[in-house]
């Protein structure tokens, strides 16, 4: 028998508690993501993770917005986050601070994400692109890895809130 267990009984942590707790030495990159609830379903699933930040590049609403916050859940107070208007700056950025940047893409000669293997002590930036259009070419260009997910049906995409979650899964599981 399984009983539901209700909020007050999952022991999460306070947003206080969040900011200070030692995070997955992760963050996300959104290129140009343009709907409000993927860029929210981003900041939830960050949360759950426990990623250090998310980069808003490019279209990317930001905080606070209505339709952030109805898929965020009140994540975007938790998780800290920037935005930049160009998401090859965050590149070029991130990776003077020493992140390996890992574009999620179907790509020449990508990594399926089953055989990707995080190595102890190295940070990384997980960038994700556009519902349509996916990551830009030169971001994929300056990337020091394509991370792909395997895919079974007729479709050539998940939606990128969905990736999200199975990537990090992956990352921090496998």
């Amino acid at each position: 028998m399984y009983r539901k267990l209700l909020n007050s009984e999952l022991g999460r942590m306070s947003v206080e508690q969040y900011k200070t707790a030692e995070k997955a030495p992760i963050v996300i990159v959104l290129d140009n993501v343009r709907s409000q609830h993927n860029i929210g379903s981003a900041f939830r699933t960050a949360d759950a993770f426990r990623v250090e930040k998310i980069y808003l590049c490019g279209i990317c609403a930001t905080p606070p917005t209505a339709e952030i916050h109805k898929s965020a859940l009140g994540a975007e107070f938790s998780v800290d986050w920037e935005y930049l208007a160009d998401t090859s700056e965050a590149v070029r950025k991130l990776k003077d601070d020493g992140y390996t940047i890992v574009s999620v893409e179907q790509a020449e000669n990508s990594t399926m994400l089953q055989d990707f293997r995080r190595i102890d002590g190295r940070k990384y930036a997980f960038v994700f692109g556009n519902e349509v259009k996916g990551v830009q070419q030169e971001v994929v260009d300056a990337s020091d890895l394509c991370l792909e997910i395997p895919q079974y049906g007729t479709k050539h995409s998940l939606n990128v809130s969905v990736s999200i979650g199975v990537v990090l899964w992956g990352v921090i599981n496998l």
